[in-house]
């Protein structure tokens, strides 16, 4: 029997990426799914997946940067299975112009919206029901950005994947008594479609060396089955090429 079999797991961002990963991965363990994410189409197509492969999908589309539409998702599971056993807080974004000089002040907050909020607003959801049964676990996508501010990523995705690995750790601080558990995931580059929102392009060969939706998806399912007593707080991650350690590598050594 599958490790999973019996659970239900809310993926969100599950049309591509990370999520699409992460979905595939818990419903080859037996979960059922439950697909979230702003656009029908790319959920449709990873039913299909994990129906091909003798999964259980179900697709509830929703702008996950309001509270309300998160809402009635949740309350669609809570409903429909009575349970939510696992939690994929994985939906974000980012934009171009995301330097000081150029952040507007509705870029800053579509990106923290969508990074932040949105991870609350489910995070906040999902509680209810893991209380009744005294057992539950979300995992967070932040970034290593998360915990390094990044001028490559911008002020503010590095402010609100801060908030992420915050929030989870509130979680954790609250929350142990009722048997629930948090998880943050901190990944260091992963070529997945967000990356085509750089401002300065990333080539194939790059994206090759980087950490692979796959990587996240396998290492999300292995947390998420993890035993009750277990809590994998936070996980930095990264590729072995790792362009940061690189570069710095490559700099001419400061003479004293």
């Amino acid at each position: 029997m599958a490790s999973l079999t019996g659970k239900v797991a809310w993926v969100t961002g599950a049309g591509s990426g990370i999520g699409q990963a992460a979905a595939i991965a818990l419903a080859k363990e037996g979960a059922t799914v439950v697909l979230t994410g702003r656009r029908k189409e790319p959920l449709e197509e990873t039913a299909a997946t994990i129906k091909k492969a003798g999964g259980k999908a179900v697709v509830k589309p929703a702008d996950l940067m309001k509270a309300a539409a998160v809402g009635r998702v949740a309350k669609d599971i809570d409903k429909k299975f009575g349970r939510c056993d696992i939690l994929v807080n994985n939906a974000g974004l980012n934009i171009p112009d995301r330097k000081w000089s150029e952040l507007t002040a509705a870029g800053a907050e579509m990106v923290i919206d969508g990074n932040l909020s949105s991870a609350f607003y489910c995070s906040s959801a999902v509680l209810p029901m893991m209380r009744k049964r005294k057992d539950g676990v979300l995992i967070h996508t932040s970034s290593m950005a998360g915990r390094n501010p990044s001028t490559l990523s911008g002020a503010a995705y590095s402010a609100a994947k801060h908030g992420v690995v915050a929030m989870s750790h509130s979680i954790n601080g609250e929350e142990c008594v009722n048997g629930i558990r948090s998880s943050v995931i901190c990944p260091a580059e992963v070529a997945t479609p967000i990356l085509d929102k750089r401002p300065v392009p990333v080539s194939a060969e790059e994206r090759g060396r980087m950490l692979q939706s796959e990587d996240l998806g396998d290492l999300i399912c292995y947390i998420a089955a993890l035993p009750p007593h277990v809590c994998l707080n936070e996980v930095l991650i990264s590729p072995t090429w790792n362009r940061g350690y690189v570069a710095t590598l490559q700099q001419p050594h400061l003479k004293v």
